[in-house]
């Protein structure tokens, strides 16, 4: 990792915040969130977005780690409420439910 991108990955680690979806629902509707599966690093993901890096973007979306929310995994959410974790590199914001994490509680 080179030093600029440590240091934009440090401020978008910095951005990072939990949040609930009814938060969520304006850019939902919008389309401007992205889901981050919960096994993959919220933060790198949000980095590759900024540093426009199509390759590595292209692939997590291939593999479905990373894609636009679907209108099912939006009821779904809207129905459980569960605390998301969230980082905007706009247009976007990238959101993630990471599962067992209880500092969120």
């Amino acid at each position: 990792m080179t030093d600029q991108s440590s240091t934009l990955y440090a401020k978008l680690l910095g951005e990072t915040a939990p949040i609930r979806w009814q938060e969520l629902q304006p850019f939902f509707a919008r389309g401007a969130l992205l889901w981050v599966e919960g096994n993959q690093d919220l933060v790198a993901v949000a980095q590759a977005v900024a540093e426009n890096d199509q390759a590595r973007v292209a692939q997590w979306m291939n593999e479905g780690l990373v894609g636009r929310l679907e209108d099912a995994r939006a009821a779904d959410l809207l129905k459980r409420d569960p605390q998301l974790w969230a980082v905007v590199v706009a247009p976007w914001v990238l959101v993630q439910e990471r599962a067992g994490d209880s500092t969120l509680h």
